[in-house]
Parts: C-alpha cells; sequence; structure tokens
C-alpha cells in the first residue's frame, strides 16, 4: 500500500490529479485483496475413488463432516478402481480410496501410494429376479452360484470396467473355471449403480457390493440370492500419492484425509451410515 501511495505524492499530481490516482489505488485493492481473502479456497483436495462409494451415499455423509472440520474442499472423480489407481499413480490426484487389494499393494510396492490404511469393509453378494432361475440361492458356495447360472444359461450382467467389483468378479470365474462369454454374459462398462440398473431392466444376475444395492433398494426389484462366502469379502482402503513421486500432490491434504477417515470422528459416522435400516460399512480402523 505504502509503494501505492507514494504513486499519488505530490510530484505525480503534476501527471494525474488526486482523484484519479485515488481510483487506481482502489481498483489494484479489489484485485490484490480478494487474493488473499480466498487462499484458503486454494486447499481442494483431488480424490479418486470407485463408483461404489459415490453410489451407496456415504462420500456425501463423510465429505461435509471433514470440510467442515478442516475447511478442505474435495473435488471427487468416481470410476472403477482400475482406473482410479492409475490416476492416482500418474498423479492426477492427491489421495485414492478404493477396494481391490491386491492392486492397491502392487502399486504400492511400486512405490506411487504412500500410508495405505485399512478404513472400512462390507461384502459382495449376487443378486437377481426373485424367481431366481438359475436356483443359486441353495448353492453351498459362490463357486455353485456362478456354476448354477453358467449351466443354466442365465443372463448375467458383468460391469466390465475393471473396477474393484469386476476384479472380484474375474477371480470368482477363474475359481469357476471358465472365461464368461455368450448371449447370457452382458459386459456393459458402466459403474456400479448403471450395472444394477441393467442388471434390474435385464431380470439377470449381478455381483455387486451390498452397500451400493442396499442404496438401490427403492430403484430396482433385483433381491440378494447368495452371500455369505468368504470370498465375498470386500474392504476399502485409503493411500496417499507418494509425493516423492509427484511434487506437485497436495500430500497435506492427503494426510489430513487420511487421518479423518480412521480417526474417531470418521470411523463413527461410517459405522452409523444407514440405508433402509441396514448397515452400508462396517469400520476397520487402523488395521493392516
Amino acid at each position: 500500500m505504502g509503494i501505492l501511495m507514494g504513486l499519488c505524492n505530490v510530484k505525480n499530481l503534476k501527471n494525474m490529479n488526486y482523484i484519479r490516482c485515488l481510483l487506481i489505488i482502489f481498483t489494484i485493492n479489489l484485485l490484490v485483496l480478494p487474493a488473499q481473502y480466498c487462499s484458503a479456497a486454494d486447499d481442494v483436495l483431488m480424490l479418486s475413488t470407485t463408483t461404489s462409494t459415490e453410489n451407496s451415499g456415504l462420500l456425501a455423509v463423510l465429505h461435509p463432516a471433514f470440510e467442515k472440520q478442516t475447511g478442505i474442499k474435495i473435488n471427487v472423480i468416481a470410476v472403477g478402481t482400475g482406473k482410479a489407481l492409475r490416476i492416482g499413480s500418474n498423479g492426477d490426484v492427491d489421495v485414492v480410496f478404493v477396494h481391490a487389494p491386491a492392486a492397491e499393494l502392487k502399486y504400492v510396492e511400486q512405490g506411487a501410494f504412500i500410508d495405505r490404511s485399512a478404513v472400512m469393509h462390507n461384502d459382495f453378494v449376487i443378486v437377481g429376479p426373485e424367481n431366481d432361475p438359475a436356483g443359486i440361492a441353495t448353492a453351498k458356495s459362490v463357486v455353485e452360484a456362478l456354476t448354477k447360472i453358467v449351466e443354466g444359461h442365465v443372463t448375467f450382467v458383468s460391469r466390465g470396467d475393471d473396477s474393484g467389483t469386476h476384479k472380484k468378479e474375474k477371480q470368482l470365474w477363474e475359481r469357476v473355471g471358465i472365461k464368461p462369454k455368450g448371449k447370457w454374459y452382458a459386459a456393459v462398462g458402466q459403474g456400479m449403480g448403471a450395472s444394477l440398473w441393467i442388471a434390474d431392466e435385464k431380470q439377470g444376475y449381478i455381483l455387486t457390493d451390498r452397500g451400493t444395492h442396499i442404496a438401490y433398494l427403492d430403484k430396482i426389484s433385483l433381491k440378494v440370492l447368495y452371500q455369505g462366502d468368504p470370498m465375498l469379502f470386500n474392504p476399502y482402503h485409503v493411500m496417499a500419492v507418494n509425493p516423492e513421486k509427484h511434487k506437485h500432490v497436495r500430500y497435506d491434504l492427503a494426510k489430513q484425509y487420511i487421518d479423518f477417515l480412521v480417526s474417531e470422528k470418521g470411523q463413527a459416522i461410517i459405522a452409523e451410515y444407514k440405508k433402509a435400516g441396514q448397515q452400508l460399512f462396517y469400520p476397520d480402523g487402523n488395521k493392516e
């Protein structure tokens, strides 16, 4: 301000009148002051995550609490886990929140991510039409349930998008011993919510995380027909993008987000989040 006022000394008044000088100072301050007051707005955390966290509605509850506590805004990119991991490894976000442990660990070993922390879990289920044309409700294992669908050539909808759910599905087909193909198998390349819509329209079966299915109970008619196999366990982890790999990432913001998710407050929000009276996720705190 002192420099600006210097423009209006007596000497400069030879070239401009005093009122005009004050107007210049006022205009410059309009440009400078907002930048000073809005510096906090630069605290924007970039997050890539799976569509299941977004479709379940959990982030709409978690993030406002985090933003209120820290003043940090969050920009969410909700895609399949495979893509979320690639986005993170490229340094296009600051933090990643996904559910594909084997894939996550590969990236951690490569040095792409640090501070990997367990946040919560639910499980995968197979849902389908209430009349259960393949009879999977009586299956003794998830492999038997999928085998029944194959043998009956009953419609099965796959996300087909390299998401955590799709990765789990491919693991299960490997256990069955087949590479699914044919008219009965529809790979749609969509997120969890959209894939459930398609499966409902086709009245087919689909593998889904339980949380998203619960969130969509009022939108679709598909019922949980197979559940409970230990192979269907579905853990979620959060990881910071390694600042040594990408100097521009906001590790300071990512660390605050991770700390919030595993904090007593964050874990309580996760535990208390329900749809249709059902708990969607179970907190895991700092479990390894």
